[in-house]
């Protein structure tokens, strides 16, 4: 049973090859069993590369299913239609376009599971890049909030300055009516007398300025920290709102270009892997010398071919010989008088009633 499947999967001719020796059997065996392992890796391969896509199992079986059955197909049919001729340079001419279809097969084959195989080397190189991802788009948002941030800090240090400022003037001027009082500046009289109430009232008059300051900046600088909290705010909504992107980074390009920026070595040596792999049926074929079944195939393929060219030919000979029937049937009709005489009778006739029939009209107008 198994022996009869590998042999369907080597697209061989079953009632051709029943009839030649267990060794050529076998060798068609070995042949099928390679079409049918490469297109179970071909499934493995795919439902891996389609789960990073869909990130649904049955999706991904499903699919790679698919893929693997197309690849069955394919390569069955290459190494089908590789005919033995006995000649190693007709052949390896006719293999050449299958062997480049093979080399494409293998390379899609094989990226899924460089994929899987460099699974773990993938997840740190996507980590890294996720990193600087964050850096960068954190970077990039804080870019839309950060000229309007440091202009309104600009301003509360503006407006702190201002009530800073405003606060030496007073302690100034308090020092000066204090010194006044105790005579140790400006008059230098000890007492409270004109000049220190000019210079107390000075000083009133600035404390109470100093106090309408405050109210009035505090009141500024609150709208402006509350706008800060706000733009901070938004910054850090926006940097959530964007970061399940950057998480998310890790579909199937994202992870082939993580491969590439990995040794390329290694994933060299699994591509020949699965090339030697998808070519071996074809390079089996070819270098496998000529058996019974190739023999016997072409023998009934020659038969096929003589017997169409054989009706073909018959087929022409007989329109020739039914032209030439035809041709001389005609000729001798064409000198019978008798029928001569009767076309003759029935033509004038004809003209008779036409000639009727035009006087019958003339006749009708006038």
């Amino acid at each position: 049973m198994l022996k009869r499947f590998f042999i369907l999967c080597s697209g061989a001719d079953t009632q051709i090859l029943e009839h030649c020796s267990p060794g050529e059997q076998n060798k068609y065996v070995g042949i099928g069993a390679t079409v049918f392992f490469t297109a179970i890796m071909a499934f493995i391969a795919a439902g891996y590369a389609l789960y990073t896509v869909f990130d649904n199992v049955f999706a991904a079986i499903f699919f790679g299913l698919i893929w693997g059955l197309l690849i069955f197909n394919l390569d069955r049919y290459i190494v089908s239609t590789i005919k033995k001729t006995g000649s190693a340079l007709d052949e390896f001419i006719q293999a050449t376009p299958r062997i480049i279809l093979a080399i494409i097969i293998a390379i899609v084959i094989a990226k899924p599971l460089e994929l899987k195989i460099f699974e773990k080397e993938i997840n740190q190189v996507l980590l890294e890049e996720k990193n600087a991802m964050t850096l960068a788009n954190q970077n990039q948002i804080a870019e839309q909030f950060t000229p309007e941030i440091e202009t309104l800090n600009t301003e509360i240090t503006r407006l702190q300055n201002q009530i800073t400022s405003k606060e030496n003037e007073v302690n100034s001027l308090y020092n000066v009516y204090i010194s006044e009082a105790e005579g140790t500046a400006g008059t230098k009289l000890l007492g409270k007398g004109p000049v220190y109430k000019e210079k107390r009232e000075k000083h009133d008059a600035a404390l109470a300025d100093l106090q309408a300051l405050k109210a009035e900046n505090k009141a500024k600088i609150q709208v402006a920290e509350t706008k800060i909290a706000e733009l901070k705010g938004d910054y850090n909504n926006k940097v959530l709102s964007t970061q399940p992107i950057i998480s998310n980074f890790d579909g199937l390009m994202a992870r082939i270009n993580a491969l590439n920026k990995l040794p390329w070595l290694p994933s060299f040596f699994i591509f020949l892997l699965f090339l030697a792999i998808e070519t071996a049926p074809i390079f089996a074929k070819l270098i496998s010398p000529r058996g019974a079944y190739d023999y016997k195939l072409q023998d009934e393929e020659e038969t096929v071919k003589n017997l169409i060219l054989q009706n073909k030919h018959q087929r022409a000979a007989l329109l020739n010989t039914e032209n030439t029937l035809n041709d001389s049937v005609y000729s001798d009709i064409e000198r019978d008088e008798e029928l001569y005489a009767y076309k003759s009778k029935k033509a004038r006739e004809l003209l008779q009633l036409q000639a009727d029939a035009f006087y019958k009209k003339q006749k009708s107008i006038l």
